[in-house]
């Protein structure tokens, strides 16, 4: 999760890799937007049908493993070749909607309402930065960058450390814990999600400035996507912990 842009799909390298075009149509921030709406749906659309299939007696964890490493694959490819996200982007939105909604459906059977609850937030989240920096009380700042940056990879490499050792059969001390510190851990893993949107709007915003091409326009509402989807992951997971505790 290394870049100028705290999501690790977004760098202003990329800007290089995709070249200018002149008599060509550019991104603009409106199509960025509209691209991100049409995304959105799709993972919901997505997520409906996974949800629906728990609760019909499915199995639904090879959706839920399957749309995880092949986002992941996706992500990658999209990521060192932005020209493909007009194509892959949508699959990606596709693949993200069957992890989430396989997830939340295993979360709601154990804890009614917590995804709802985990949605309404991650959108309250979501509107707070935009408002935060179109109002400049939030300004994405070379230290900012770098900040936001650095805790990012952090959190990147305690997880993977997590993914490795739970193949031994052991764990990252509190991090998938209720305790207070475990609890602590993932609000602070929260807002530095959260603060990875600021990052997000800064790129498209220059990205429009600068004329890049227009298939920018998916690449930057993929790099949403990708920064929505991990806010939801971690605010429902730190629901999950406040709720095992009662």
């Amino acid at each position: 999760m290394i870049g100028r842009s705290g999501n690790p799909t977004l760098n202003d390298k990329t800007f290089e890799k995709s070249g200018h075009y002149n008599g060509q149509e550019t991104m603009t921030i409106g199509g960025t937007v509209n691209k991100s709406f049409m995304l959105l749906a799709l993972l919901i659309g997505a997520a409906v049908i996974s949800w629906a299939m728990f609760f019909n007696g499915y199995d639904v964890f090879p959706y839920m493993i399957g749309g995880a490493i092949g986002g992941l694959i996706l992500a990658l490819i999209i990521s060192f070749k932005p020209s493909a996200a007009p194509y892959l982007a949508p699959i990606y939105a596709i693949l993200e909607g069957l992890l989430l909604g396989a997830l939340s459906a295993n979360y709601e059977s154990l804890y009614y309402g917590i995804t709802l609850q985990a949605a309404l937030l991650t959108m309250c989240v979501f509107m707070g930065m935009l408002l935060a920096y179109k109002t400049g009380l939030i300004k994405a700042s070379e230290g900012f960058k770098r900040g936001v940056i650095a805790a990012t990879a952090g959190i990147a490499l305690v997880y993977l450390l997590s993914f490795v050792l739970r193949m031994f059969g052991m764990s990252v001390p509190y991090l998938h814990d209720s305790t207070p510190i475990g609890i602590g851990i993932s609000i602070v893993i929260v807002i530095i999600a959260a603060l990875n949107f600021v990052l997000d709007f800064n790129f498209i915003e220059e990205g429009a400035k600068q004329g890049a091409p227009k298939y920018m326009e998916w690449y930057g509402s993929f790099g949403l996507l990708v920064t929505l989807v991990w806010l939801y992951i971690e605010i429902i997971r730190l629901l999950a912990k406040l709720a095992n505790r009662d």
